[in-house]
């Protein structure tokens, strides 16, 4: 069974011209089969303010209204999406760059919440693993923006982290997949202000006590849900880690291994 990357980069690193050129560098020499998975950055938010457009999140989740979500598909799967793209094909590496809408790659509903409306905000249904695997088979690495659609007309703004681990659980079944988170942090942190303080492995007896005793950083908290979620459908490794270390994170030599033995 072939070797499958799902590799999922952080808004912080888009917002760093410098940061995300030397990833992708480095991305487009993993020679197994990869998927990237990208969020947003903070250049949506820029436009909003400068369009007057308010911004509203909750749990630290943008509330997508009509307005907004017309802001983040541009800016999501059209600027930040087709510039990695352009930067791929520099490293010589062939990439397509797919919204859930293309292809119909992922299928979505808006969120129903009994308390709170999140707008056009999806949660996945479907991943259309058939298309997926056809493009990997022809060596096209995929980037994926974070905007789904419901199959009715409507695209949803819809949690990078979510579809990657979505796609990641999706592909377990046609490869032996190891799901990557890379962002600014060195790895899941004991203390949020210490990036010396990597937990190297993690399982989930102690990911309940970290939680239990409040020792883990509450922005974290989904991301190591989502994981050990991965974990439990299939998915054979989750590692979490500093985006300009992804060759070490690769091989094992850094961030946190996530495991669910």
């Amino acid at each position: 069974m072939d070797k499958l990357y799902v590799i999922k980069i952080g808004g912080n690193i888009i917002d760093d011209d410098a940061k995300l050129a030397s990833f992708l560098k480095d991305f487009s020499l993993i020679q197994e089969k990869k998927i990237l998975v990208h969020g947003g950055g903070k250049l949506a938010t820029r436009l909003a303010e400068e369009l007057g457009i308010e911004q509203k999140l909750l749990d630290g989740r943008r509330i997508t209204d009509a307005e907004t979500l017309k802001i983040v598909t541009m800016v999501y799967a059209g600027y930040i999406n087709k510039n990695i793209i352009a930067a791929l094909q520099a490293n010589e590496c062939n990439a397509i760059g797919l919204s859930g809408a293309d292809g119909d790659c992922i299928l979505a509903h808006k969120r129903i919440h009994p308390g709170m409306d999140y707008g056009f905000v999806g949660d996945i249904d479907v991943i259309n693993t058939k298309l997926i695997t056809t493009l990997l088979e022809e060596n096209i690495s995929i980037v994926f923006a974070p905007i789904t659609h419901d199959q009715q007309g409507q695209l949803l703004n819809t949690n990078a982290d979510t579809i990657a681990q979505e796609i990641a659980k999706a592909m377990s079944s046609n490869y032996y997949v190891e799901l990557i988170y890379a962002f600014e942090k060195n790895g899941v942190l004991l203390d949020a202000d210490d990036d010396l303080s990597v937990i190297s492995e993690l399982k989930p007896v102690f990911y309940k006590e970290l939680k239990d005793n409040k020792k883990i950083f509450a922005g974290m908290i989904p991301k190591l849900d989502n994981a050990f979620t991965a974990l439990s459908n299939g998915v054979k490794k989750v590692v979490i880690g500093k985006a300009e270390n992804i060759n070490q994170l690769i091989s094992g030599n850094s961030g946190t291994v996530i495991t669910n033995e």
